[in-house]
This record gives C-alpha cells, sequence and structure tokens, in this order.
C-alpha cells in the first residue's frame, strides 16, 4: 500500500487531540513527524523496526501509539473525523465499513 504524508489540514486536525508538550525538560519530538511514522506503519503493515529513518525514533513512535491508544484520543480523532465529513454531506453513515473481512463456513459451520 502507498503511503502519504498528512496534509496540512489533516494535521491540523489531528494536532488539535494530542497532549500539549511539556515546558519544563527535554524538548520533545516533532510530533507531525512521529505521526507520520504511525502511519506508514499502520499503512505499510511493516514492523515498528523497519519504519524509516526520516520519521524519528521507532520506540518513541510505538510509545506515542500506545499512549494514544489507551487514552482514546484515535477514538475522538475518528468521531471528530466522521462528523467533519457527515456535516457537508461528504459520507453516509449507512453504508460505511472501516476495515473488514469475511470467511465462508464450510460445510456449514457450527451450529
Amino acid at each position: 500500500m502507498i503511503h502519504k504524508e498528512m496534509s496540512d489540514i489533516q494535521w491540523n486536525t489531528v494536532a488539535s487531540h494530542l497532549p500539549k508538550p511539556a515546558k519544563t525538560g527535554r524538548p520533545g519530538c516533532n510530533g507531525r513527524n512521529t505521526i507520520n511514522g504511525m502511519l506508514f506503519v499502520l499503512t505499510t503493515c511493516c514492523r515498528w523496526a523497519d519504519m524509516p529513518d526520516r520519521y524519528g525514533s521507532k520506540s518513541t513512535a510505538h510509545l506515542r501509539f500506545s499512549e494514544l491508544q489507551q487514552k482514546g484520543t484515535w477514538k475522538r480523532i475518528l468521531s471528530e473525523l466522521i462528523k467533519s465529513a457527515h456535516r457537508p454531506g461528504k459520507i453516509n453513515l449507512q453504508k460505511i465499513s472501516i476495515d473488514s473481512s469475511s470467511i465462508a463456513a464450510k460445510k456449514g459451520g457450527t451450529k
């Protein structure tokens, strides 16, 4: 699958849901770069260890991904994206599938 980095509009939508950087301590890494690295791993289905160096630290990307998952940030981002697409009629929520698969039950399956 081809990976495309986020546009400025996409980044602004995502960035508004991310935690603010700490005011003290060591400066954090580039948040946009890290998110693009996460999206690279998710869209290409590669291992975190195979994430290109241009996206920064692989361990940081994985750690931040896990933290955002645990805090429910990804759910809030998805909800915001659905709302923004639904408002102008760009999406019909009656006919949507995020990721699905079907497997035939051979010989009738179990009863």
